[in-house]
């Protein structure tokens, strides 16, 4: 019996039947998976929210024709198998921190490089700035399609002594988040560890980390505050900006007709203002969770700012730079947006 995916495959492999399978991609049921916490549409982590959310309005908007079904947690599969999956065509969807696709394609490195987004206003820019349609065309190249397009914030949680400025990372266990993160704290002296958001509380509670950098929605979904005693962050204000957006395999969305591609790409580009009103509440929300626990909160002044651009132009941004024309293109179309909107 041949099923959606097989008609998925058999568009790549042969185009031309598209034009006379329609109705195979009628009533499809679409699996969308992610790392973060579980919820409602109203209650939770607003990531877990704006996949639901996406999931009840394609649904009122196609009549029922696609659906969605939502896996958090990384319960369908493991976080990192969900890129490669969606380019396969075995996952739908994910909302998904395109960084870790960074061993996979390495030019997605550059969705969570040190101090190159410095605000939401920047960040926002990204889509419709020719440094996001270079992004969006190498993603669709790789198989994946961009749904929607949200950016968060993120601040450094420290288990020991605060780390906020340079100096002060020399001699820690950091987890940074990406590849080009690791960059910039190995340049200041750290140590780093590579790992998921969702696998830091178990990193930070063995001591296997002292210290772990990630968005202020995770900061509150994985409940660091349990083990942090120093918070350096949470006013929006940070050298840690990553692009996390809702995203597609282009194999599922191809062997969609067009009424339907149409549909998903409307209602995720409209879920974008709720993504970015919902990140930057969480900016405050992370302060008043950590303060409650008597965390000590140290908001990001704008001389360690300037300190860690230094170490990351040296570090981060000149290696990506280096390995290869695509990345050298993306970051000077990211510096020159930075430039605009600084």
């Amino acid at each position: 019996m041949l099923t959606r995916r097989h008609f998925a495959a058999a568009a790549i492999a042969s185009p031309a039947i598209l034009k006379f399978s329609g109705p195979a991609a009628a009533a499809t049921n679409l699996k969308i998976s992610h790392q973060f916490p579980g919820g409602t549409g109203e209650e939770g982590d607003f990531r877990d929210r704006m996949c639901r959310r996406f999931a009840a309005e394609i649904a009122k908007r196609t009549n029922g024709e696609i659906t969605g079904t939502v896996y958090p947690d990384s319960s369908l599969m493991k976080t990192t198998a969900q890129f490669s999956s969606m380019r396969k065509g075995a996952l739908d969807l994910s909302l998904y921190p395109l960084a870790y696709a960074g061993g996979e394609v390495q030019e997605l490195n550059i969705t969570l490089m040190p101090c190159l987004v410095s605000s939401y206003t920047q960040g926002q820019a990204w889509k419709n700035a020719p440094v996001g349609r270079e992004l969006n065309r190498i993603s669709e190249e790789k198989g994946i399609v961009i749904v929607s397009w949200v950016w968060q914030a993120g601040g450094c949680a420290s288990r020991s002594t605060q780390l906020v400025g340079p100096e002060d990372a020399k001699g820690k266990k950091v987890r940074g988040g990406s590849r080009e993160m690791d960059l910039m704290f190995k340049e200041a002296g750290a140590a780093v560890v590579s790992l998921p958001s969702n696998e830091v509380y178990a990193a930070m509670q063995t001591g296997a980390v002292d210290a772990a950098v990630t968005s202020s929605t995770s900061l509150i979904s994985f409940h660091m505050e349990e083990l942090a005693k120093h918070l350096a962050g949470g006013g929006g204000k940070s050298y840690w900006f990553m692009f996390e957006p809702l995203i597609m395999s282009k194999a599922i969305f191809s062997a969609m007709p067009k009424a339907q591609q149409d549909a998903i790409m409307a209602v995720g580009s409209e879920l974008e203002d709720y993504g970015y009103a919902a990140a930057k509440q969480d900016d405050k929300t992370v302060v008043d969770v950590y303060s409650k626990k008597g965390v000590n909160v140290q908001q990001m002044d704008d001389g360690s700012l300037a300190k860690w651009k230094e170490l990351a132009r040296k570090s981060a941004w000149k290696d990506y730079s280096d390995k290869s024309e695509a990345g050298a293109k993306l970051m000077k179309l990211a510096i020159d947006l930075a430039e605009k909107t600084a």
